[in-house]
């Protein structure tokens, strides 16, 4: 009988997620329709409605708060332009993740030598004391940052935003085999900084 009652509150549960999944999205695609009507309010909903979960993903990917708050800005400015290009077949909030993880990518390229760190030497992650300091970053976050660029940029894009390698090596210009062993090496240094945590 309780196996049963614990059965039927989880699709209760699940069906009033969905519920409020599908409310959200519907609200998402008319705000969009008022921003592309040119309602600066509209937009600025928009943007308090997900600017933190950009943040984050810009956090994650550029290991440095500065620049993952320039990345944000500069997320919703090109977002402003791009938005009518949006055609509803995604969810909206998997599209924004696509288009802020290109923009941020594009944008740490323009960098001052950023392409060149990247080949010639690889730059470290956020160090140790910093995450301790940056408000932005809680649970796997505060291991992800303190990843060198390379592995972090692919871990990232493979198992947080669900790119495949065939896409994340086009968009680093780098070989698949070694987005594979990147994003290896991520899972290894994790795994080894999550352990000494523990013990």
């Amino acid at each position: 009988q309780q196996e049963n009652n614990t059965r039927e509150v989880n699709v209760l549960i699940d069906a009033e997620q969905r519920f409020v999944k599908e409310q959200e999205a519907n609200f998402d695609l008319q705000v969009i329709e008022k921003v592309n009507m040119g309602d600066r309010q509209a937009f600025h909903d928009l943007y308090n409605r997900h600017y933190k979960r950009v943040f984050a993903l810009t956090l994650r990917l550029t290991a440095n708060e500065s620049l993952a708050e320039e990345a944000l800005q500069e997320v919703f400015v090109q977002l402003w332009q791009k938005l009518s290009s949006f055609d509803g077949k995604a969810k909206f909030t998997t599209w924004l993740h696509s288009v802020a993880a290109n923009i941020t990518i594009s944008y740490l390229r323009r960098q001052t030598n950023w392409l060149q760190k990247v080949v010639s030497f690889e730059q470290a992650g956020m160090p140790e004391q910093e995450v301790d300091m940056c408000h932005g970053l809680n649970g796997l976050d505060k291991y992800i940052v303190r990843l060198p660029e390379k592995a972090r940029l692919v871990f990232v894009l493979f198992a947080v935003e669900g790119y495949r390698h065939e896409e994340i090596a086009e968009q680093l210009n780098m070989a698949v085999g070694s987005s594979k062993a990147q994003y290896h090496r991520a899972r290894s240094l994790l795994k080894e900084w999550m352990s000494n945590e523990t013990d």
